[in-house]
């Protein structure tokens, strides 16, 4: 998001304070909630600063994502302007730059880079999608565009040449920020940033030479910067500048809302990825040496099932004293006791 827009978000938020509880939730569709209910609650506990991004190229980090080849290691980019290339960086869990990775082929531009996601190519290898869907003309752009690049083996600088997907709105144009991933089944949604947001769904397969086109299929949270999928695709969360949204997809997308998580202040929160566990979530700002920070989700999600421990009836089957095995082992020895004590008695007779 350029300064400007900034400029005329904060003029919309302090000019149009009533709006603010007006979006509607992708769970259910047309209900009113407040999408940021628990912006002005403390965070999560546990939440702390994981890393702070170091490099002094990346300014205005817009899109974060977990690598699925390398790990410890996540994929970041800047948002646009002229100082700003279609370059991806790799940083490390100390938030240092291990990779610089510059796309490039027909139709590859900075012209408003806004999220980065993890997902699949048509051989099933780990793949970087990279979001051109910012529009700071309102929906003034004719399309918007997705980049894809398989994931680098090897994390040394490199120019890739990454496949182009142009898509268009059903509905007109619009100006977004998140990009969704689905890792069950690689499709992939785009959620605007407006007061009545929503949830897009584009096509399965894409077509790389010609426009797909992305329909609404839900809503999504007032001013929404980022998306993001938990790596099982049983969840997949929504965040704005004050909080961030999850929601329940086991059953399919949109999914149901589950809760409103608030987030740690920042300068402009526009980043956010799942951790590789599932557990939690990492949100970053945009800014100079901008701060990560982990926001666990144990008071969200169900607590993970644990491995099965043996019972006592298994247990007892191994030491040979239960189960059916058991049971056989201890009537065979009655009926020898029973055959013995009638002998017994019989010679005593």
């Amino acid at each position: 998001m350029t300064r400007g827009a900034r400029v005329w978000l904060a003029a919309v938020l302090l000019g149009a304070p009533a709006v603010t509880g007006a979006a509607t939730d992708p769970g259910g569709p047309g209900q009113p909630v407040s999408p940021d209910a628990s912006a002005s609650e403390a965070v999560p506990e546990g939440t702390e600063q994981v890393f702070t991004l170091t490099d002094p190229r990346i300014t205005e980090s817009s899109g974060l994502a977990a690598s699925r080849r390398h790990e410890g290691v996540y994929w970041t980019h800047n948002d646009s302007g002229p100082d700003h290339g279609p370059t991806l960086y790799a940083v490390d869990g100390d938030g240092a730059t291990v990779a610089t990775v510059w796309l490039a082929g027909d139709g590859v531009e900075a012209r408003d880079w806004e999220a980065v996601a993890l997902g699949a190519d048509e051989a099933g290898e780990p793949a970087i999608y990279v979001a051109d869907i910012g529009d700071n003309y309102q929906g003034g752009w004719p399309n918007v565009r997705v980049y894809r690049i398989p994931e680098p083996r090897n994390l040394v600088d490199q120019t890739v040449t990454a496949t182009t997907f142009t898509f268009s709105y059903a509905d007109g144009g619009r100006d977004a920020e998140g990009l969704l991933v689905d890792p069950r089944d690689n499709r992939l949604y785009v959620v605007t940033k407006e007061f009545a947001g929503g949830l897009y769904a584009a096509p399965d397969p894409l077509d790389p030479d010609g426009v797909n086109t992305l329909t609404r299929v839900g809503a999504a949270p007032l001013f929404a910067t980022d998306a993001a999928f938990s790596p099982d695709g049983e969840y997949y969360a929504i965040r704005t500048y004050w909080s961030v949204t999850v929601y329940d997809a086991s059953a399919g997308v949109p999914g149901r809302r589950i809760a409103t998580v608030a987030l740690p202040e920042s300068e402009q929160g526009e980043s956010l990825a799942f951790t590789p566990d599932g557990r939690a979530l990492l949100v970053g700002s945009e800014g100079v040496q901008s701060p990560v920070w982990r926001v666990p989700l144990d008071e969200v999600l169900p607590a993970p099932e644990e491995e099965p421990s043996p019972s006592a009836t298994e247990e007892a089957d191994l030491s040979g004293g239960g189960g059916a095995g058991g049971l056989i082992l201890i009537g065979i020895g009655v009926a020898v006791v029973a055959i013995l004590a009638i002998v017994w008695l019989a010679r005593r007779g």
